[in-house]
């Protein structure tokens, strides 16, 4: 297969083949988008928007994020998605949770799974752990700092206490859950069972090998095609066990092995996945989005070498502290360093740097549309362009 067609494969698999949808987004929308990519990845970091919200802007266009909140934090009839580190922290159907309480169980048996600070603290402090499991029991939801015995923090960042990591390890246990978040992104806890809609915590739970199976046909079904680290990537599984199940996968014919033009290693293609000859995208991208989160993916789908700059000291970043890509046809063709200035309404572009070849006449119009729908999304009123004469008179005058 050629590069080019593997490239359209997977932008038509994370959903860049198809127009975004006309008139009003309705919550239908987000959750069959995210049915598609199989979860959002969660961040803290809030430069435009919090990461969850950014994939199904670039998707879907102008939606409204209330829709997420109720989907993921909403009254438990309205639930439709839960928390779990997957692709690190996560959101994801909640029609996915059995296909996770194998990695829970190990979890709980102390089987390692790469929480070693969790289960090194459950050792030491298994009663304080089952302390803070009978408070949240009896008082109801709790964040790390409603805790009557929480302890004192040990640094800044990461730096939790007890209760925090007391909390952690019950979470990842699978014994609690997100109740809500809350002021600065707080992670509120409670009991799962309290939480999960009780049709979703009936569902059968599958044997380990079985539901990894089913988490990486979800990874082709999201990626297209995929070399053996993409799809171990997507959801974190294990080396041992991602090679035994891709075995499994492609002799039941789930799976297709093929060579992919400048690939150096074998790519595995889902057999349903679209292969358009065109492709008409135009997004911008957040840093961690399912199309760009496997930089190394990212560099042999797209010849494009991006790396997130925000713990780089300031003088050593080569493009800004939050730079987008900027998608456009089947190519990656710029990169956006990004703030939404909420007190001045403003979304400010403080750089612009444009791939090697390509024209700014070709990108100013579709990149001036995007940043000004991406504007209008965030409820900034202006676009405040970079001091770049050829790029600020080929878009013209934004406001």
């Amino acid at each position: 297969m050629s590069a080019a067609a593997a490239r359209r494969i997977a932008l038509a698999a994370q959903g860049f083949a198809a127009s975004r949808p006309p008139g009003r987004i309705t919550a239908s929308h987000l959750t069959r988008t995210i049915d598609r990519l199989g979860l959002l990845q969660i961040d803290s970091v809030n430069v435009l928007a919090r990461a969850h919200y950014l994939p199904l802007f670039s998707r879907l266009g102008n939606y409204a994020s209330g829709h997420l909140d109720r989907l993921a934090w909403g009254r438990r009839s309205q639930r439709r998605l839960f928390e779990f580190w997957a692709h690190e922290a996560s959101l994801l159907p909640v029609g996915a949770h059995p296909l996770l309480r194998w990695r829970m169980q190990r979890a709980a048996d102390d089987a390692g799974d790469g929480k070693e600070k969790l289960h090194a603290f459950r050792r030491d402090k298994a009663t304080f752990i089952d302390e803070v499991r009978r408070e949240i029991a009896d008082r109801g939801p709790l964040a790390a700092s409603d805790l009557s015995n929480g302890g004192v923090r040990r640094g800044p960042w990461w730096g939790w206490n007890d209760g925090k990591l007391a909390l952690e390890w019950l979470f990842f246990a699978g014994i609690v859950t997100t109740a809500t978040r809350r002021g600065s992104f707080e992670r509120v806890y409670d009991l799962t069972e309290r939480v999960l809609p009780l049709e979703v915590q009936r569902l059968p739970t599958p044997a380990a090998d079985e539901a990894q199976r089913e988490l990486l046909r979800r990874s082709a079904r999201a990626l297209g095609i995929a070399t053996e680290t993409d799809l171990r990537d997507y959801f974190r599984l294990g080396v041992a066990d991602t090679k035994a199940r891709l075995a499994e996968l492609v002799e039941a014919g789930d799976l297709r092995l093929v060579d992919v033009e400048g690939w150096s290693k074998p790519a595995y293609l889902d057999p349903s996945a679209r292969r358009p000859r065109r492709v008409e995208g135009r997004a911008l991208l957040a840093p961690f989005d399912p199309l760009i989160w496997e930089r190394e993916r990212t560099e042999r789908l797209f010849d494009f070498h991006y790396r997130i700059e925000i713990y780089t000291p300031v003088g050593k970043r080569k493009h800004g502290y939050y730079v987008l890509p900027f998608l456009l046809g089947d190519k990656l063709v710029a990169r956006l360093d990004l703030k939404a200035e909420r007190a001045g309404s403003s979304l400010l572009v403080h750089a612009v740097h444009l791939e090697p070849g390509i024209d700014v006449h070709d990108v100013a119009g579709p990149m001036r549309d995007e940043l000004r729908l991406l504007a209008d999304w965030l409820g900034l009123e202006r676009v405040q362009l970079p001091q770049h004469a050829a790029l600020a008179k080929a878009m013209g005058r934004m406001r």
